[in-house]
């Protein structure tokens, strides 16, 4: 549940955890690593009308029994959790639907919680920016295993200067069902109340503190999705493929353990594939591309010639004819006419949003006319319109319009 604000421009009537990667959407992953540690009973909490049960099912084919409850108002985790409470009488996993490492996680979170007898663990992980997250207060003293020291509660979103650690919380945590006892007698119900019970949790019980590396695990803006791309890229889920069905001729790769094309997919002459690369099913690549870094291409996106897209996620269905797309993310059904280019790096190489260097990110159903641009980190919403000729120098809300004015002269 949630309306995923933080993640927009790509939350266009999707929750971030529906956005593809590999050709299944991040839910479907973290689902998968749940089932390899053989975790059968899954309850997925979603708003209403939201597609996540239509793209999901039952769950029969990752092996899992899959209950949905319906969250009709977004009040939060703490209320969204509170949904499913009839339906948890043991020890339970709590994750966002984001968490694709969540093979590896869990298996630590289950390992850490036997080791040391504990009633409940929770995951954190050092962040950059501790002041948008909920960061826990440690105390020195006898460790709970982290390594950091006892865990004495959480603050969210603490006042920036004042964070009382750099450990934000990462969204998983292993709890007991008399959480929701704690849950029920809190005086004041608000958006992140889940905190305020398990801080009241924490000072009864035996609880551990599991600190690991972010990748993979954040995902709060759109920019973090490389840090998962990185990690799908790199994990077990990421199998090389040529399909039978797909034209690959006179093309270079030059990793081929590290390609995946997919069914009915073209890839046309003098195209040089480097790094590791999905392309999926109905995609056709045109002649003489550049395609490099990490780079993801869902399902029935189409280039023209000479285009080279670096590091790069491109959703379903849209199509490019010429130019350069780096370090960004780009929607589904999006059109750019040729000569399009993504400024990527500051004239100044300070770093976009953490990162040295990041391209554009652009909602769903997008226009860009030819010879049109984007400079660094800008976000561009949906169903949007720039025009031919024109640079993006900030921010479009969604259903704008912009062109620029060109005054003629003829003698």
């Amino acid at each position: 549940a949630g309306e995923s604000k933080r993640f927009w421009p790509l939350n266009n009537g999707i929750h971030k955890s529906q956005f593809k990667l590999l050709g299944k959407s991040l839910i479907y992953w973290t689902l998968k690593g749940l089932a390899e540690n053989n975790i059968k009973n899954v309850v997925v909490v979603v708003a209403k009308d939201s597609s996540v049960q239509e793209e999901l099912g039952e769950g029969s084919d990752l092996g899992l029994s899959i209950t949905y409850v319906v969250q009709k108002e977004p009040l939060g985790t703490g209320n969204a959790l509170w949904q499913a409470k009839d339906l948890i009488k043991e020890s339970f996993i709590l994750l966002w639907g984001n968490k694709v490492g969540s093979k590896e996680l869990v298996s630590e979170m289950i390992g850490r919680q036997k080791e040391e007898g504990a009633d409940a663990v929770l995951v954190g992980t050092e962040v950059e920016n501790p002041s948008d997250y909920g960061v826990f207060r440690l105390e020195a003293g006898p460790s709970t295993g982290s390594g950091q020291g006892k865990i004495v509660e959480i603050i969210e979103n603490p006042e920036q200067g004042k964070e009382p650690s750099r450990i934000a919380l990462a969204g998983a945590y292993l709890l007991g069902p008399d959480l929701f006892e704690y849950y029920e007698k809190l005086s004041k119900l608000h958006e992140a109340d889940l905190v305020d019970a398990i801080n009241a949790y924490v000072k009864d019980k035996k609880v551990s503190l599991l600190v690991i590396e972010q990748k993979g695990l954040t995902l709060k803006y759109p920019w973090d999705l490389f840090g998962i791309m990185d990690y799908l890229f790199t994990s077990d889920y990421f199998k090389s493929l040529v399909a039978k069905s797909a034209q690959v001729p006179n093309v270079i790769i030059r990793d081929p353990e590290h390609v995946y094309i997919g069914e009915n997919t073209v890839i046309k002459d003098g195209t040089i594939i480097e790094g590791s690369s999905y392309i999926g099913d109905n995609c056709v690549v045109g002649y003489s591309n550049v395609l490099r870094g990490f780079v993801d291409l869902e399902a029935g996106v189409k280039t023209g010639a000479f285009m080279e897209i670096k590091n790069s996620i491109v959703q379903k269905g849209t199509i490019f004819h010429s130019g350069y797309l780096g370090d960004s993310m780009v929607g589904k059904n999006c059109t750019f006419g040729a000569g399009f280019v993504t400024g990527n790096l500051r004239f100044d190489k300070k770093p976009i949003h953490g990162l040295p260097k990041l391209g554009a990110m652009v909602g769903d159903n997008s226009m860009f006319g030819i010879h049109s641009g984007t400079m660094p980190g800008v976000m561009i919403g949906t169903h949007c319109k720039i025009g031919p000729a024109t640079h993006v120098f900030e921010n479009l809300q969604d259903n704008t319009a912009l062109y620029a004015k060109f005054d003629h002269v003829k003698k």
